[in-house]
């Protein structure tokens, strides 16, 4: 019997719950055996997805309903992650979009639905965890169909069919007024509305790589769907490189398909299907595999270019190389340019200095999720401070702008909107979100947003929530005020002590406890006023045969701000850079010689 096929992406927020709504298609498909322990998100297998609760790869599964297999692309729901969403969508021909039942659309909901419609994409809408207490699952459809009409979508897809359902709960259902029993509605909804995949298995072999993979037995594994024609394991192929002109013959050595989230050894596949091929060791990212007799490729896929750039560098403070494992300048561009294997968005390009690398991205949080993932892997480096990337359209210079959501207590509105407005913010919307919340939306210079987080989660006592996404280009606005206060930064190296840290609490708040390791021109706190201050923290106290008049007191030290990696990226200035290894996170001063340089 010949199965037929679905293929469709997921997409969403973050946070608006597709990985757990996944979760509830495969356990209900029959993928998972009786008894067998399943963890939540398993489609999040990254360990930063798991730790952030965030998407960050695109993944696919498998699953199979009645006579169809279902094949299931979980894609990333941050903005900062477009490179992924945009490969995949040539993968599939419809999509699940996931909607909180109360937040309703959001910026990222926007970024990947666009993506969505320019593929001619036809959505079907699942409005997610109706299940919750004070939700307005009508408000959140209505709100979905005015983004519709503002993205230009045509009249077939402002039509879309739209379910209820709750992932945590397992059910999917027509309407609201119905019991939610499970996802039998849902998988009705796939199969009659998602259509079959276009091809012809008798036309020669067209096999664009949307995906790369590793094995330490296989080599490169790619994968990608079949847009023409028969695989077959053993075959003779031929692979078109990026440029069109060179085509490379090899064998197909493993051809593999998809069983809910384990992969299968197959004999062939034909078009439709979504497999994965070894045998193609220099295949990237949009190339495609083909008959060797007659070569046809696809048109490579298009990613939006970078909006961010920053400075890798080899770490050349007192402390390099006593952490990582790899510290050259080799290791270092060696590491960046693999990753342009697989990371579509980024950009690498060589600088003035053999020891820097440009690197762009999509936003803080990409960039930030490569150098989190080359710090685990024992690198050793520093970076600058991100800035934009800026274009010339029409004879004028531009700059990006992101559409920024808040949602924020009310009593933290006045406050947002103006520090928002001294960033150039341009305040679009603003409406009640209930529960004493107020959703305030804006169009913004990305540059406005550098820095923004950890001023925004002050404001509103760490009860905001920020979103933004990459909204266009457009005339560059004048220069925005900062008013981050200046440094503390140690005036020698040696170890910080609590008698020197005692006795400058008044200086302002620190960045290290007693006993941190310290080195000359190393950032150790923010000051209480712009300016920055020199100052010695690893000063001793005198001992003396004299007891003190307050000696037996405790004396307790303030804590000390978390500088995390995040935080770093954004807090630092032009002339700071942030040290990154595998066990450090530190903040420093660049040399006078650096600083004029750049």
């Amino acid at each position: 019997m010949t199965l037929s096929i679905r293929n469709l992406a997921i997409i969403a927020h973050v946070d608006h719950g597709k990985t757990t709504l996944v979760d509830a298609l495969l356990t209900q498909s029959g993928v998972f055996r009786e008894g067998e322990e399943v963890p939540e998100c398993v489609m999040d297998t990254n360990a930063l997805e798991r730790e952030r609760g965030i998407t960050i790869l695109s993944k696919n599964t498998a699953l199979r309903y009645h006579d169809t297999i279902i094949n299931i692309v979980d894609t990333p729901g941050h903005a900062d992650f477009g490179g992924e969403v945009e490969r995949v969508l040539g993968m599939v021909d419809g999509c699940l979009l996931v909607v909180d039942a109360n937040e309703g659309p959001m910026p990222q909901t926007r970024f990947v639905l666009k993506k969505a419609l320019e593929k001619g994409l036809r959505p079907i809408l699942v409005v997610n965890k109706v299940d919750r207490p004070n939700v307005d699952p009508d408000l959140a459809v209505d709100k979905v169909f005015d983004l519709f009409v503002d993205l230009g979508a045509d009249d077939d897809q402002c039509d879309f069919t739209t379910l209820y359902a709750s992932g945590l709960g397992g059910f999917a259902k027509p309407t609201l007024e119905e019991e939610g029993v499970d996802m039998t509605p849902l998988f009705n909804v796939i199969v009659d509305q998602v259509p079959p995949p276009p091809g012809d298995p008798d036309k020669p072999l067209q096999l664009q790589v949307t995906t790369l993979d590793y094995s330490d037995y296989l080599g490169r594994i790619v994968i990608g769907r079949i847009h023409n024609g028969v695989i077959k394991a053993g075959q003779q192929a031929a692979l078109v490189k990026k440029e069109g002109e060179k085509v490379v013959k090899t064998k197909v050595s493993k051809l593999m398909g998809f069983e809910g989230l384990q992969r299968v050894e197959i004999e062939q596949a034909s078009a439709g299907d979504i497999v994965a091929v070894a045998g193609f060791n220099d295949a990237n990212i949009g190339e495609t595999i083909t008959s060797p007799n007659e070569p046809q490729p696809l048109p490579l896929i298009q990613v939006d270019e970078p909006t961010l750039q920053m400075t890798f560098s080899i770490n050349d403070s007192p402390f390099a190389g006593q952490e990582g494992k790899f510290v050259t300048s080799r290791q270092l561009r060696d590491r960046l340019y693999k990753e342009l294997e697989t990371n579509v968005a980024l950009r690498v390009e060589e600088s003035d200095s053999p020891d820097e690398f440009l690197v762009s991205g999509r936003g803080e949080l990409h960039l930030g999720i490569l150098i989190e993932n080359m710090r685990r892997e024992g690198y050793e480096f520093q970076v600058s401070q991100p800035h934009v990337i800026y274009r010339e359209v029409n004879g004028q210079k531009c700059e990006p702008h992101e559409y920024l959501v808040l949602d924020v207590p009310e009593d933290a509105v006045g406050n947002c909107i103006e520090r928002v407005g001294e960033r150039k913010g341009e305040m679009q919307n603003m409406q009640s979100s209930g529960a004493n919340r107020t959703q305030v939306e804006f169009i913004i210079p990305a540059r406005g947003l550098i820095g923004f987080r950890g001023e925004f989660l002050r404001l509103t006592r760490g009860e905001g929530i920020m979103s933004h996404s990459f909204l266009d280009y457009r005339p560059v606005v004048a220069d925005l005020e900062s008013r981050r206060n200046g440094v503390l930064i140690a005036i020698e190296e040696g170890t910080a002590t609590f008698y020197a840290l005692k006795n400058a609490e008044d200086r302002g708040v620190f960045f290290i406890t007693p006993g941190t390791k310290v080195y000359k021109g190393m950032i150790v706190g923010e000051t209480t006023n712009p300016k920055d201050v020199e100052l010695n923290v690893c000063k001793k106290k005198q001992l003396t045969n004299m007891r003190s008049a307050t000696g037996e007191e405790l004396e307790q030290l303030q804590s000390a701000a978390d500088m995390s990696l995040e935080r770093a990226l954004e807090y630092i200035n032009a002339d700071e850079l942030v040290e990154v290894t595998p066990d450090s996170v530190r903040l420093r001063k660049m040399s006078k010689k650096l600083a004029k340089q750049r």
